[in-house]
């Protein structure tokens, strides 16, 4: 992997996480393009685990508030909606992580497209209110189910909320924080498997590593920005038919 494909992989990540378009999905698709690695989830948790930090630092007064009351009800909330997402993930571990191979992509490109087609449609006549235990444990399935690899994270778990009658801003915070704890199980996970197996982290480059991880984490940084002040009035039509595209796309690779 050159440093100039590392880049583009890390830009790619730092936009693509926050929008409704999904990172993994897109991140294996030009993996697949490039031929750049053929154990590509390592490379891919790193660059998520970079945008993560970008959430931390624009999201720090949720985050301080949750840690400094564990006990509320919105540190409750963020509980409710990671147990789904871990038992789904366990539940599914081996079929998740044979969908990195790719095969599955055009498919779940549409079933993003169609989530948000349906937001778009029917969210109009939903007045916003606040979460609820039960939305917050259905974005927690909805976030599990989005581990596919085409199957956006952020477009899942907002669109649920959304759905649920959850405002596009309250919805997107909430999505924003819960990917914190799953994004640090996965990174636990894969360097627990590489620090047992040795091979991943030897067949990864460093220097290409780094500066796609700060590439993510600088373009990531101005996109959270830009999905917490915008995606209130953002059409999803947009998105809709980008990701449309990139089914066909995925299915030609």
């Amino acid at each position: 992997m050159t440093i100039w494909i590392a880049i583009f992989y890390g830009i790619l990540q730092g936009i693509t996480e926050f929008l409704p378009v999904s990172s993994s999905g897109h991140l294996v698709l030009f993996n697949k393009i490039f031929g750049t690695s053929d154990d590509f989830v390592f490379f891919s948790v790193l660059l998520h685990f970079a945008t993560l930090f970008a959430v931390v630092i624009v999201l720090w007064k949720d985050i301080k508030f949750l840690i400094k009351n564990p006990f509320s009800r919105p540190a409750k909330m963020i509980y409710i909606a990671t147990i789904p997402t871990v038992v789904i993930v366990l539940l599914f571990k081996g079929f998740f992580e044979d969908a990195f191979s790719g095969n599955l992509l055009p498919i779940c490109f549409v079933i993003t497209a169609v989530l948000l087609a349906a937001t778009e449609l029917f969210a109009k006549k939903i007045d916003g209110k606040k979460m609820s235990f039960k939305t917050a444990a259905l974005v927690g399935v909805a976030q599990g189910i989005a581990v596919l690899p085409g199957i956006s994270r952020s477009g899942a778990s907002i669109c649920t909320a959304v759905l649920c009658g959850v405002d596009r801003q309250r919805a997107s915070r909430f999505s924003f924080i819960i990917s914190i704890p799953i994004i640090l199980a996965s990174i636990a996970y894969e360097l627990f498997g590489a620090i047992t197996t040795g091979g991943v982290i030897l067949d990864t480059p460093i220097v290409p590593t780094l500066f796609a991880f700060v590439a993510a984490f600088v373009v990531g940084l101005f996109c959270v920005k830009f999905m917490l002040t915008v995606f209130q009035k953002i059409k999803l039509w947009w998105f809709v038919g980008y990701l449309i595209i990139m089914a066909g796309v995925s299915l030609i690779v």
